[in-house]
């Protein structure tokens, strides 16, 4: 098994070749809106509330029930900002979700919006007893439902094995999500071909800020003004990727929501910055990508 540092290789980026965007533009804004399925029968995969008396109850009703909020209603919020603004997002889901949820993937896809893989039921890949099964099914659950291959995939909680990245370039998967590593896209060297690793986020991501850190209401906007300034400022010079990665139970309820078309806003007035999805900025990076060694 190869070891991340052996598939991807250090660069400096400020030794890379210019990685131009089409029209003049300078930096790629992407957003990402995670649905997923949290199996009532098991631990859930984050919590709003403690155990009571520390001791850990199944099933989870609150917890399970602080996420179905999510899906019954802070999704639809989420749908209405980013259409408002124009932004193609990209929808990271489990594959069962087409089977619990198939309004809202209906939606994401009445929308315009890209599907990406995110595991078949929400939980780490580690605890897979077959990976490639589970990756297969969440692909052709996806694809049955869209009439279309996923191209992309974010693991569950960015988890993966050794050989997690092997497996997905073997099952048709072109790029990832988990790699957290740059601000540009990179290749992955795999027993296949070559993965592109699409820069994502646990910074400007509201699981870090709002379920980890228990930030205020407005700090995706807050902290998402700062990673925008400085990516632009930069991408002067050097083309960016920023992601911006969102949750129904967390961005999409009351106190939250408005924060989140502030901070649409702001970016949206900056001349020279796209919003793509996963895809679009693939294609694009195979275009201008610079010559590999």
């Amino acid at each position: 098994m190869k070891t991340p540092r052996q598939r991807v290789p250090y660069s400096a980026i400020v030794d890379r070749p210019a990685l131009p965007l089409p029209d003049g533009a300078r930096l790629i804004v992407w957003v990402i809106v995670n649905i997923e399925d949290w199996d009532i029968g098991g631990p859930m995969p984050r919590t709003v509330l403690p155990p009571p008396m520390g001791q850990p109850l199944l099933p989870d009703l609150p917890n399970w029930a602080w996420h179905e909020y999510g899906m019954r209603v802070g999704y639809w919020r989420l749908l209405d900002v980013l259409q408002r603004h124009g932004v193609p997002a990209t929808l990271a889901l489990n594959g069962r979700v087409c089977d619990t949820y198939p309004r809202a993937v209906s939606a994401g896809l009445e929308a315009g919006w890209e599907l990406m893989g995110h595991g078949h039921v929400q939980g780490p890949m580690h605890r897979l007893d077959d990976q490639r099964a589970e990756i297969r099914k969440a692909l052709d659950t996806i694809e049955a439902f869209s009439g279309k291959p996923p191209r992309g995939w974010e693991s569950p909680g960015l988890t993966e094995t050794f050989e997690t990245i092997d497996i997905l370039r073997e099952e048709g998967v072109e790029y990832v999500a988990d790699w957290v590593l740059d601000d540009q896209p990179v290749e992955i060297a795999t027993r296949a071909r070559p993965m592109v690793s699409i820069p994502y986020t646990v910074e400007t991501n509201d699981i870090a800020v709002h379920a980890l850190q228990n930030h205020a209401s407005d700090m995706l906007f807050r902290r998402g003004v700062d990673q925008f300034e400085q990516l632009y400022g930069e991408s002067e010079t050097i083309t960016r990727v920023m992601s911006i990665s969102l949750h129904p139970y967390l961005t999409g309820v009351p106190h939250r929501i408005r924060y989140l078309d502030q901070l649409l806003s702001h970016i949206a007035d900056r001349p020279g910055v796209l919003f793509w999805t996963g895809e679009q900025i693939l294609d694009w990076y195979k275009k201008v990508r610079p010559p590999q060694g």
